[in-house]
């Protein structure tokens, strides 16, 4: 799990509180603010389906190994599911 949490960091290097993350619990926390676009002014926020596109995208794009990737976008995917439920 260290090689995920690494490889969520590696996506975000100057996003505050990022390196801080060391448990599967604390990422899953940071993926749902992001897909819940918590650090955004609520006039400017994108849905949670917008911002898993453009996680994926990320991914997708990054230059982590495919193992991580597929990782990470299935942890964004269950995360999604609890916050869009």
């Amino acid at each position: 799990m260290n090689d995920l949490i690494q490889a969520y960091q590696s996506l975000f290097p100057f996003r505050q509180g990022i390196r801080s993350i060391e448990t599967i619990d604390q990422l899953k926390a940071s993926i749902r603010i992001e897909l819940l676009d918590e650090l955004t002014h609520p006039r400017v926020r994108k849905n949670p389906s917008e911002k898993l596109k453009i996680a994926i995208e990320r991914i997708e794009k990054s230059s982590i190994g495919l193992p991580e990737k597929v990782m990470l976008k299935e942890v964004y995917e269950t995360v999604y599911q609890t916050v869009n439920s």
